[in-house]
């Protein structure tokens, strides 16, 4: 089944807002198994909005179209879509009580133009709101379906989880499943190349590979008379991509992040950490206290920028310093061992580095950053040379901190597995 995404509003065309539905929505397809050729954005233009939508009924069998659902004038998605297919708008009275309902103890009278939420077109399936009060609509007509969602993320994302997907799957020929293998620490060219052998020789499941930064997803999907069949075909292909990847993997989980699985891992060890950073000045903190639960492993985090910063809090010596410079392993290796010392805890990572675009010289260039890791008295430094701009080499670093804690306490546990 081919599927055309059809984003609706101002506010995307000027860039006022990222069009993160358009991307949850792709995503989505990819893993039911729907082909998605053309994306479009259009703004609150009847006339360009029936444009789009009649060239995307002549090259596909479904659309899904984000937006214009609200109150207001200018939201004409329902409106536009309906005169299209040249479909009667008549009020819904579920709708209209469900609209009653979500207003009842907000305001004491409800908004006039909100009543036009409750129009919907003549046969229309209408998807409940819980978050809002546009419903969705599906339609259908002469083999082809149109798929209305309201565009706030959080109204968008459950109804599509919650009504969609069901009426996607009974829409499909055959069942399909789909197992994210997300790996970290290792390049999209080198993932390609160590799984050449499987990619070249796919057939069903399938092998597609994603590279986001300091990280590459590999999506095996297969295709079957039934779930329990298809999870059949998938998982020893699975398994093998985890046997060709070895610690690479850090999760077959879509929803687990890379700090989740780092947070998850010092949870079942027992451990605490604490962050030392430099260049990063926070982000790798930021990053983990996003975690649920993360309280009872994380035990501090210093930002030592200066070099003053980096003596007073964390211990690092001044002849190393003068010595090495604040960005060297040397310094890294100080910085791991005083957070340790300072907190008590189990382990720390360390970030120092060059981020730019200034500060560089020959021997030590823009993107060069250290990473130390310290996991029950043993200290491990990782030298790294980032491209990209300040903010991308922070944010690799990062990343690389997180793999690189991870890798450390997996090496460490699996030492004393065998030393037991």
């Amino acid at each position: 089944m081919v599927v055309e995404l059809i984003s609706v509003g101002t506010e995307l065309l000027l860039g006022n807002i990222v069009n993160t539905n358009a991307q949850y929505l792709a995503q989505q397809c990819a893993g039911l198994g729907l082909s998605v050729y053309y994306q479009t954005c259009v703004g609150d233009n009847g006339k360009r909005l029936s444009d789009a939508i009649c060239l995307a009924l002549t090259r596909a069998d479904m659309v899904i179209l984000g937006g214009g659902l609200g109150p207001t004038e200018d939201d004409i998605t329902k409106e536009t879509a309906a005169a299209v297919w040249g479909m009667e708008l008549k009020e819904d009275t579920h709708t209209k009580e469900r609209i009653q309902a979500y207003f009842h103890g907000r305001e004491k009278n409800i908004p006039e133009n909100n009543w036009k939420q409750a129009m919907v077109p003549s046969g229309a399936l209408v998807l409940d709101n819980d978050n809002g009060t546009a419903p969705g609509l599906i339609l259908e007509k002469e083999g082809k379906t149109m798929i209305l969602l309201p565009g706030p993320p959080n109204e968008l994302i459950p109804m599509f989880q919650e009504s969609v997907v069901p009426y996607l799957k009974k829409k499909r020929s055959s069942a399909l499943v789909s197992v994210m293998v997300k790996s970290s620490g290792i390049g999209e060219s080198k993932v390609a190349a160590m799984l050449k052998d499987l990619i070249d020789n796919q057939t069903n499941p399938t092998i597609a590979t994603y590279a986001k930064t300091g990280e590459v997803d590999i999506r095996v999907t297969a295709s079957a008379a039934t779930e329990k069949e298809a999870g059949k075909l998938v998982k020893p292909v699975v398994e093998r991509i985890r046997g060709v990847l070895k610690e690479a993997v850090f999760t077959t989980d879509e929803t687990v992040t890379l700090e989740q699985e780092v947070v998850r891992l010092l949870d079942k060890h027992g451990l605490t950490l604490v962050t030392a950073e430099s260049c990063t000045g926070g982000l790798l903190g930021g990053r983990l206290v996003n975690v649920a639960g993360v309280s009872d492993v994380y035990k501090a985090g210093f930002i030592t920028y200066s070099n003053k910063a980096k003596r007073k809090y964390l211990g690092v010596s001044k002849n190393t310093l003068k010595k090495y410079g604040a960005v060297s392993k040397e310094t890294a290796k100080e910085m791991a061992k005083g957070g340790v010392f300072q907190t008590d805890a189990d382990v720390c990572v360390a970030i120092t580095g060059l981020a730019g675009p200034g500060g560089a010289t020959k021997e030590k260039p823009v993107g060069l950053v250290y990473i130390a890791c310290y996991v029950n008295d043993k200290i491990q430094v990782k030298e790294c040379h980032f491209k990209g701009n300040r903010n991308k080499i922070r944010e690799q670093a990062v990343i690389c901190a997180l793999d690189t804690v991870r890798r450390c306490i997996l090496e460490h546990y699996h030492e004393t597995a065998r030393k037991q």
